[in-house]
């Protein structure tokens, strides 16, 4: 199988035409339909289905395309790694964080990183552990800073624990339940859920009870943490987040945490990469600046 064959495939599926992908490769029409079929009797399976509008993937199709963008991302990063090598050439390392990550690790990371390494453009993306295990396999991210499922991350994945972020139970300072001191207390508030369900943002982890935590009102569900900064300053709703995004934004905003005598859980922060592909250097660099600024919040030298 050809990288020019992937190529052609993935070209297919993002132009969805014969004739402009025919275009964007620079070659005749006849031409890039004999290469198709050269591919399509290699793997002995219709890749491609026609429309009267153009060309669409059939389901072989899409199975060997998500390969295919994976291979050639791979053969970029390859392609990145000699020339950064040999060089000296600019590089781009992409890097998901969770807003724990964000706030706590980052910042001194990205700092020690960028003086040491200028020439590197790097690329930092918000993101939920979910979307950025998937987002690691398909090579759109080099590597990820965020907690990670009960069931770990699968052992195509490698991962490394970094440091414990603290929840904390917060609202806004004129909520009737601000000066509750129980978990009890909160049962029939209502409450909003940031980020997946049995993640760090979800309340019904907190309570041991099953019926008690399926009966906990959800009135809000936030996919991030910025929007439940916007949002819980007018609404009275109990919500979780790290110490540190409180810490840091809580005060200006007139929320609070609640000063309760129940154990809040701690959520471990790791790095995730790819355990069957190697980091690029520049990579592998940013990773040696994160660890270093790990041991430094968790105060060894």
């Amino acid at each position: 199988m050809r990288l020019q064959h992937l190529n052609l495939l993935l070209t297919l599926a993002r132009t969805g035409s014969m004739r402009a992908a025919a275009q964007v490769l620079n070659v005749s029409q006849p031409a890039l339909t004999k290469s198709l079929r050269q591919l399509e009797e290699e793997v002995g399976a219709e890749l491609v289905v026609r429309t009267p509008k153009g060309v669409r993937l059939a389901q072989a199709g899409e199975i060997l395309a998500a390969r295919a963008a994976v291979v050639m991302r791979e053969i970029d990063k390859a392609r990145e790694d000699l020339a950064w090598h040999l060089r000296g050439a600019e590089a781009q390392v992409t890097l998901g964080v969770s807003p724990a990550a964000a706030i706590l690790l980052a910042p001194g990371a990205v700092a020690r990183y960028g003086a040491r390494w200028p020439q590197v453009r790097l690329r930092v993306r918000d993101t939920l552990y979910p979307q950025a295990l998937e987002r690691i396999r398909s090579g759109e991210l080099d590597m990820a800073l965020g907690p990670l499922p009960e069931a770990g991350g699968g052992g195509d994945l490698a991962v490394q624990p970094l440091f414990e972020s603290q929840s904390v139970i917060v609202a806004r300072a004129a909520h009737p339940l601000a000066g509750a001191r129980r978990l009890s207390e909160l049962a029939e508030a209502a409450w909003v859920l940031t980020g997946p369900a049995q993640g760090p943002g979800d309340p019904r982890a907190l309570y041991a009870d099953e019926a008690q935590a399926r009966a906990l009102h959800l009135q809000l569900e936030c996919e991030s943490f910025s929007t439940l900064l916007a949002l819980m300053p007018q609404l009275d709703l109990i919500g979780i987040m790290p110490q540190g995004f409180l810490d840091r934004y809580g005060p200006a905003l007139g929320l609070v945490r609640l000063d309760l005598a129940d154990p809040l859980p701690k959520t471990v922060i790791y790095v995730t990469h790819r355990a069957d592909a190697p980091l690029t250097v520049p990579a592998r660099r940013l990773l040696d600046a994160l660890l270093g600024e790990a041991a430094q919040l968790a105060g060894h030298p």
